[in-house]
């Protein structure tokens, strides 16, 4: 007569009986020497690649020419400003009568304003780049806009959305913008709080113009640009230190593509107003060395597709050689219940490559930015949040391609076969998008539809609607949102994973 056991002696002998199998797998991976140094390789293959992605030459740009604004991001903040100092609370009101430009330099040199030219009225916390601010703007071609501390950007209501007179207007730490379309009648565009502002800020007129980029059939190219601005009468309401105005260049041309370096605008009096030529943009950092804009963090962990691929081939020996050896047998013997051998598996290779990644992505970054930094190249700060997400992100990686490949190993029982298809599906569509070797649209599929759109977890380029530039994974944007893409990749794995589990169950029937 068989023992029936209770539900709770069965569910702990069950329990019992998977850590069994987990301590089995384990030491059956840690006493194979050539997985243990393909675990050890996988690590400094990430390291030494990214070490080495950080060689070249030496950018246009000091290491501090990026300033980091509230937040922490990367910041452009060059513009010319013709200012005074506002003492507590106040107002500043002005029209902007005239916005015109220039593109291009010497014989290629035309006339144009750049669509995110900006002019207007700006209160900043100081003239230190990255330093906080609320501004509402003229654009060349996106209307009126109120903007805050880089990354905030406001379109104004319909009703005044091609206005031209603008003011700001200060109560504590908190500044409103208006926009009239004649002086009289006046529409709130937004509001924004800057926590910390000084008691008495910098404030008045501001010009900028980013880089022009105009888009070819190799993708895009990319002009100096500068703007003037005229502004009528300045009225000024609240406490204000006498003086006539000052005109200052804030910033460096930085990454922000003013026209040049050297090219520090100017104003002059007009009547009761004022005109102002200026370059640069006042917003967050978007690219990297593709764009001439230093390195990003994920630059820094480059090796780690390599790094994934040699995880990849330990993962799907993990279970071929078992079936190359005829050793599979003896395994499954271990638990008749073949679905768990399975279980037992991916938890310990993707367990040990979680970790081998967080080993290689927490010493490659160090490293890498040692060196860049050795090399005067410049690091684009980002929140610790992020750098964070960036370092697991890369540790994920290595644990879903890992258990993959093991799951493509046990389906077709060769881990050359599992190897290639990893080949195929993860690492050849990440090296074809980001190397520039397919055109912008063919790339943004492949991160997308692939297995390879899990890379977008290292992902620390953002996509801004005020910015203007190349968004495309050569210069290091993928198409998706970091865990979106990274759900793909889960995606794909756990269709592989479901389909060897069953193939494992029916012969388990």
């Amino acid at each position: 007569m068989t023992a029936v056991l209770p539900p709770r002696a069965d569910e702990r002998r069950s329990r019992a009986g998977f850590a069994r199998l987990l301590r089995a797998e384990w030491t059956k991976f840690r006493t194979v020497r050539g997985w243990v140094i393909g675990t050890v390789a996988a690590a400094v293959v990430t390291v030494l690649i990214g070490l080495f992605g950080t060689a070249g030459p030496t950018l246009n740009h000091p290491p501090d020419a990026i300033p980091k604004g509230p937040g922490g991001l990367a910041v452009n903040d060059s513009f010319y400003f013709v200012h005074q100092p506002l003492q507590g609370d106040g107002s500043i009101t002005v029209p902007v009568t005239a916005l015109t430009g220039i593109v291009g330099m010497g014989p290629d040199e035309r006339p144009g304003v750049e669509p995110w030219a900006k002019a207007g009225i700006i209160v900043k916390d100081g003239l230190r780049p990255g330093s906080a601010y609320t501004a509402i703007m003229v654009t060349g071609h996106h209307g009126v806009r109120m903007q805050h501390d880089y990354v905030h950007d406001t379109a104004a209501p319909r009703a005044v959305a091609s206005a031209r007179w603008l003011r700001l207007v200060r109560s504590g730490d908190t500044i409103t913008g208006y926009g009239s379309a004649d002086g009289a009648r006046w529409t709130r565009v937004g509001s924004a709080r800057l926590p910390g502002l000084a008691s008495t800020v910098q404030a008045g007129a501001f010009v900028a113009s980013p880089m022009s980029i105009t888009a070819d059939a190799h993708g895009a190219s990319f002009d100096p640009a500068v703007a003037t601005a005229t502004f009528g009468q300045v009225a000024l309401g609240g406490h204000w230190t006498p003086g006539a105005w000052k005109g200052e260049q804030v910033g460096r041309a930085g990454t922000s593509g003013s026209y040049t370096d050297t090219l520090h605008g100017g104003f002059t009096r007009t009547g009761a107003g004022l005109t102002v030529t200026g370059a640069g943009d006042i917003a967050p950092v978007v690219g990297g060395p593709a764009l001439g804009t230093g390195y990003t963090i994920e630059n820094l962990l480059v090796g780690a597709f390599a790094g994934i691929l040699v995880m990849a081939v330990v993962g799907a020996l993990f279970v071929s050689a078992e079936y190359r050896r005829g050793l599979i047998g003896l395994t499954f013997a271990a638990s008749p219940r073949r679905g768990r051998v399975l279980a037992a598996k991916a938890l310990v290779i993707g367990s040990v490559a979680f970790v081998t990644g967080l080993v290689a992505a927490a010493v490659a970054i160090p490293l890498a930015t040692a060196r860049a930094r050795g090399h005067g190249f410049f690091i684009l700060p980002v929140s610790g949040w992020t750098e964070v997400r960036v370092v697991a992100g890369t540790a994920l990686l290595f644990a879903v391609a890992s258990v993959l490949a093991l799951a493509l190993a046990t389906l077709i029982r060769r881990g050359a076969a599992a190897v290639t298809i990893i080949v195929a599906v993860l690492v050849l569509p990440y090296v074809l998008a980001s190397g520039a070797l397919l055109p912008d649209g063919p790339s943004g599929w492949l991160l997308r539809a692939t297995p390879a759109a899990g890379f977008a977890i290292q992902q620390t380029v953002i996509r801004y609607p005020q910015v203007d530039t190349v968004y495309s994974p050569s210069s290091g944007y993928f198409p998706l949102p970091p865990w979106a893409g990274f759900a793909v990749l889960c995606a794909f794995t756990a269709v592989a994973l479901g389909a060897a589990a069953h193939l494992l169950r029916r012969r388990d029937a």
